[in-house]
């Protein structure tokens, strides 16, 4: 049954202003939602990559242990290793008539920063989407009440157009600009909601990073076997 009433209403009776806040809420809630089920299952599959780490450091030795990760190319724990193995080459390797500044630190210092500086990469990549969602979150009622401010002025200058000020009059148009309120929060809730959950999980995994690269350090600058790296 159609109705005077409503979004649609809303939609057709509305002024440009109106359909502008519409159409941002809209794209802010599907982007939200591309960036949660995106962040979401990276996470996922970042989560199945730990149980990797114990065959790698169950390997015989280095470059077997990096063998024993999947997908090299996407695999934070491979990325980290190889890093450190290429830092460490690169600073064993200087020749005494090519001196570099890194030759002003010591072998241990080069290779904590060298590890520290690849999981902060792979922290800032972790970031990704988390600022819109921030943003979104902190926004979208306040885009949301704007259009709800706009709606009421615009149903109270026509009801005073119409010289006629009865309830029915009066409740739809400015229950109508309400429905905007309502858009920004539901937009603004699961942006928030999705934030808190991603920034905790990414903590966590950079955490097991974090741990990952000074079990790499140790290995390194004490010339442990691999697999006694536990």
């Amino acid at each position: 049954m159609n109705t005077p009433f409503g979004i649609a209403n809303l939609w057709l009776e509305g002024d440009g202003i109106t359909r502008f806040v519409a159409i941002a809420l809209l794209a802010c809630s599907i982007i939200t939602w591309v960036i949660l089920l995106t962040r979401l299952w990276d996470l996922r599959n970042l989560r199945k990559l730990k149980p990797e780490l114990d065959q790698f450091w169950h390997a015989n030795s280095f470059e077997q242990g990096l063998q024993s990760f999947s997908t090299p190319s996407s695999n934070p724990y491979y990325q980290i290793a190889k890093s450190a193995s290429s830092a460490s080459v690169h600073h064993q390797g200087q020749s005494s008539n090519h001196r570099e500044l890194l030759q002003t630190l010591n072998y241990s210092e080069w290779m904590a920063r060298s590890i520290k500086n690849s999981i902060d990469g792979v922290a800032a990549s972790l970031q990704k989407g988390l600022t819109f969602l921030g943003s979104t979150g902190a926004t979208a009622p306040f885009i949301g009440l704007f259009g709800t401010v706009w709606g009421i002025y615009h149903a109270l200058i026509s009801i005073s157009s119409s010289g006629s000020a009865q309830i029915d009059q009066v409740a739809g148009p400015i229950g109508e600009a309400l429905i905007m309120t309502a858009l920004g929060l539901a937009v603004a809730i699961p942006a928030v909601l999705g934030f808190n959950a991603i920034n905790r999980a990414n903590k966590l995994f950079v955490a097991d990073l974090n741990r990952f690269g000074n079990d790499l350090l140790a290995y390194f600058v004490t010339g442990a076997r691999v697999n006694s790296g536990e």
